[in-house]
């Protein structure tokens, strides 16, 4: 095995899906799983069990993570060890507060792990050279580069009765207790029908709000990826679609310092054709949502 095969291998074990998976990495889907594969011919074991949405780890990943994980960072701390003290471009980028901390590790590492680069983190409303944002938030004199699209679902406290339910529509949040977010996402799931909401809370993050709800609060509306990153609530799907397309905005009038540039370039770059025949680095044209 080498330090590539573990790398996909976290990205696999992190993102439950080879497509997504690939995209993190910057790579063909067939190259991730020749990579699984080889580790799994090594090891002797079957480290992931596909299914119709992505796949789900056995014990012998859960058990070999948190090994391969070890020797991930000892190698990138060891390339570090003898690089030469070199000028650093400074780097502003600017988050919005909901995305989903998986999400954003894979995210930052390419420009943390960078000896050229200080970068500093601040809000998405505030002056930065770039900025990961939801589509909706883009302005006019900015560019966007597509990183993902992903859906909105309920997330419920474990012993909620709704849970015994699939799908939830509007009409079953009737009356129940919502946490409520500074965000304006859920006014597309409940319409008209928002006069009848119970809001229970208002939570200023989605981890305040993923709180929220395990302590039995209320339900919450929230992004796929940060509802199902929580062991301690209930996920459920909702009838209507509501998604929102996360990417890379910045400034079409100002030059980008050179190690976005490269940034861009790697999400730019094409990819090879995933299980259904589209193109990975391919996105389906969204309605912009919040």
């Amino acid at each position: 095995m080498d330090i590539r095969e573990l790398r996909y291998f976290a990205a696999v074990y992190r993102e439950r899906n080879l497509t997504a998976a690939a995209r993190a990495c910057f790579v063909s889907q067939p190259s991730i799983s020749t990579a699984i594969t080889s580790l799994e011919t090594e090891l002797g074991t079957t480290l992931f069990i596909r299914h119709k949405k992505g796949v789900a780890p056995t014990a012998s990943a859960e058990q070999f993570h948190t090994l391969a994980r070890r020797i991930i960072d000892e190698a990138d701390a060891a390339r570090s060890l003898f690089r030469k003290p070199s000028t650093k471009t400074n780097v502003t980028l600017g988050l919005m507060r909901t995305l989903d901390v998986p999400r954003t590790i894979a995210l930052l590492k390419p420009l943390t792990a960078r000896s050229d680069v200080a970068l500093r983190l601040v809000g998405s409303d505030e002056p930065a050279d770039a900025r990961i944002i939801s589509k909706s938030m883009l302005r006019k004199d900015e560019q966007f580069v597509a990183l993902w699209s992903e859906r909105y679902v309920a997330a419920l406290p474990p012993s909620h009765p709704l849970t015994l339910k699939d799908k939830l529509r509007t009409a079953d949040l009737a009356g129940v207790p919502l946490i409520d977010r500074c965000h304006c996402e859920q006014s597309a799931f409940f319409g008209r029908a928002a006069q009848r909401r119970q809001t229970a809370a208002i939570a200023q993050s989605e981890d305040w709000a993923i709180a929220l709800v395990a302590a039995g609060v209320g339900v919450a509306i929230l992004p796929e990826g940060v509802a199902r990153g929580n062991p301690d609530v209930a996920v459920r799907e909702i009838e209507v679609k509501v998604t929102r397309e996360v990417g890379l905005a910045y400034l079409a009038s100002a030059p980008l310092a050179d190690p976005l540039k490269d940034f861009v370039g790697k999400l730019q770059k094409p990819r090879g054709p995933d299980r259904t025949g589209r193109r990975a680095g391919a996105r389906k044209t969204l309605s912009p949502s919040r």
